[in-house]
């Protein structure tokens, strides 16, 4: 069997699309997804008006990856309320990507007006799907993310380059579906969690994510993608070079394809915790670039 294998800013570098940050940020702080997605604010694009300009912003819809749930956005959302952006952030079933984006379409559809679609790991390959063919859909961004081809898996990108650590940090627990059908759930083992997934988070708030955190389907790493919405929609990649799950290599690679505009920041696969200034600084731009 194969497992898939701020907020202060002290230097900004630029080389042609990369950005290359470097500092240290607060994390959020903890929170609860209730019901099928966490609101916060209003899903109405309309009570998001530029001052001055009288144009509504776009709701801001994040999609939180394996190992994690929507509470991981916490201090990205404070700080996109503060600055009068509506945010839904959506919870992610982790079952695979073509499910999971049918999850996340049916909160798309209920959030009327334009949007930005933000994926952390593998919750990027689940915006890549959601969002084709959706007009609505004006930016994505990745983070730390997956932006998978069609015909291409997240176990199969992962292992494109070396430098994930994750295999050996995984505790895989047999599962039976409600239909009878056997599989396979991911964790990570919560004694390695703050090494593998959140070096950079405080030690007690990375035990309460350890402790909280979501399991993947082994499945769902598995999955091909069968569409690539990067491919017509502008996107945006933070590209996290400390990180042990996806290599900075892997995500370099994604990215450039992509044509997005990247941002590299030393940190942590939980940047959206330890770096949430930054996260929010590059959704905004997509925001403004894309109105």
């Amino acid at each position: 069997m194969h497992f898939w294998r701020g907020f202060l800013v002290f230097d900004i570098k630029r080389a042609g699309k990369r950005r290359i940050l470097t500092g240290v940020g607060a994390a959020a702080v903890a929170g609860i997804a209730i019901g099928s997605f966490t609101l916060v604010g209003t899903a109405n694009a309309d009570a998001g008006q530029q001052a001055g300009k009288g144009r509504a912003k776009p709701t801001i819809v994040l999609e939180h990856g394996a190992f994690a749930d929507a509470s991981s956005w916490n201090g990205v959302i404070s700080r996109l309320r503060a600055d009068g952006y509506p945010v839904v952030a959506a919870a992610n079933p982790l079952r695979g990507p073509h499910n999971d984006a049918t999850a996340l379409r049916s909160v798309l559809d209920h959030v009327k007006g334009p949007k930005i679609l933000v994926g952390h790991s593998y919750g990027g390959s689940v915006i890549s799907e959601a969002a084709a063919n959706d007009p609505e859909v004006k930016g994505l961004v990745y983070v730390a993310a997956f932006l998978p081809a069609p015909g291409e898996s997240a176990l199969e990108l992962t292992n494109k380059y070396p430098g994930s650590t994750l295999p050996d940090a995984l505790d895989p627990v047999p599962v039976t579906g409600p239909d009878g059908t056997k599989g396979t759930d991911l964790y990570i083992q919560q004694d390695k969690f703050r090494h593998q997934f959140a070096a950079d988070v405080p030690r007690n708030e990375a035990a309460l994510a350890a402790a909280t955190q979501r399991p993947i389907a082994q499945a769902a790493l598995e999955e091909k993608a069968t569409v690539a919405a990067w491919k017509t929609i502008p996107s945006w990649d933070i590209v996290t070079t400390q990180d042990l799950n996806i290599p900075a290599s892997v995500q370099r690679f994604m990215a450039k394809r992509a044509h997005a505009q990247v941002t590299e920041v030393a940190a942590s696969h939980s940047v959206a915790v330890s770096r949430p200034g930054i996260v929010t600084r590059v959704i905004e731009e997509a925001a403004r670039a894309t109105r």
